[in-house]
């Protein structure tokens, strides 16, 4: 049964078609990721699952019924905007946005002290937000749309503003709640965090579904024509007419292939050169790769020349 179903969706604002035909589902126990370039639509269609806008046409059901306000008792959000009081200490607010999801006093301060102290910002709990870094603002709104303990949570760039530690430590804590059979949304421009936690993703753009499914399968159906070599020494193997791409970052080189048969010529000529191989890995494309070739295929190089975003 899915968590969240959307089928054939559609919304237009004035003129613009900013969602179009999108269907799409969400298993519990999946993380999913949403991605697409700028104004692609990832917005718009989070609107559209939680009930802030309405589809112009299509359908959305959540828990395996059609969509109704009761339903996001059991939805936590994460928006992109922000929206903490800045004069309110972190507890008091923290407390404050739990009984507005329902829980009486005594639970919403037990559970806010809890996940104070699992994100690591116990000793913050006294101050005010306006007091604080953007990293530990994130990490209490992080908090403050899962003491409901909700069993669809959407995040919409969750990981803006964490240093490299709280960002593992939200992963981490992602990962966790998947384990307890959440059903987790999020979209970020990090493709290399969805490619570490995302189970099944969908890339949309211009409102159109590019590509959806799983993420092992989504990348079995490209071919394995990348290779990361690590070396020092002669560089012309770079040359090597299987070549189609190749960059070199000071002794770490990455090259795309006609096909993965030369990868084995290109390693030989290497070694008859006197070039010394520390690490030579044939390798699948990575999501950023298969975003950026799909956009492009689909639409143009215009739309995909920005920055890489979900």
């Amino acid at each position: 049964m899915p968590i969240v179903e959307l089928q054939n969706i559609r919304k237009v604002y004035d003129t613009k078609v900013a969602v179009e035909g999108l269907t799409l589902a969400i298993e519990p126990g999946t993380m999913f990721g949403l991605l697409g370039p700028n104004g692609s639509g990832k917005t718009s269609s989070i609107r559209m699952m939680i009930g802030m806008t309405v589809p112009d046409s299509g359908t959305v059901s959540l828990f395996d019924k059609p969509f109704a306000r009761t339903s996001l008792n059991r939805v936590g959000y994460l928006p992109e905007e922000r929206g903490l009081y800045k004069k309110m200490k972190v507890l008091d607010q923290l407390v404050f946005l739990g009984q507005l999801h329902g829980l009486d006093e005594a639970t919403a301060r037990k559970r806010s002290l809890a996940w104070c102290e699992r994100m690591e910002i116990s000793e913050a709990i006294a101050k005010k937000t306006e007091e604080l870094s953007k990293g530990m603002q994130q990490k209490i709104q992080f908090i403050a749309a899962l003491l409901h303990e909700p069993e669809l949570i959407i995040m919409d760039e969750p990981f803006s503003g964490l240093d490299p530690v709280n960002a593992t430590l939200l992963m981490d804590t992602l990962v966790a709640l998947r384990g307890e059979g959440k059903a987790i949304l999020f979209s970020t421009h990090r493709m290399d965090q969805v490619e570490k936690l995302c189970d099944a993703i969908a890339l949309i753009s211009r409102g159109k579904l590019l590509l959806s499914g799983g993420m092992r399968e989504i990348k079995s159906r490209y071919p394995r024509n990348r290779v990361q070599v690590v070396f020092t020494g002669d560089d012309s193997f770079l040359r090597h007419p299987g070549v189609v791409e190749a960059k070199n970052y000071s002794g770490i080189a990455e090259i795309k292939l006609h096909d993965e048969a030369a990868a084995q010529q290109i390693l030989a000529e290497a070694i008859s050169r006197g070039t010394h191989i520390n690490r030579f890995e044939v390798m699948e494309p990575t999501l950023e790769e298969i975003f950026i070739e799909n956009v492009r295929a689909s639409f143009g190089d215009a739309e995909a020349g920005g920055r890489v975003d979900a």
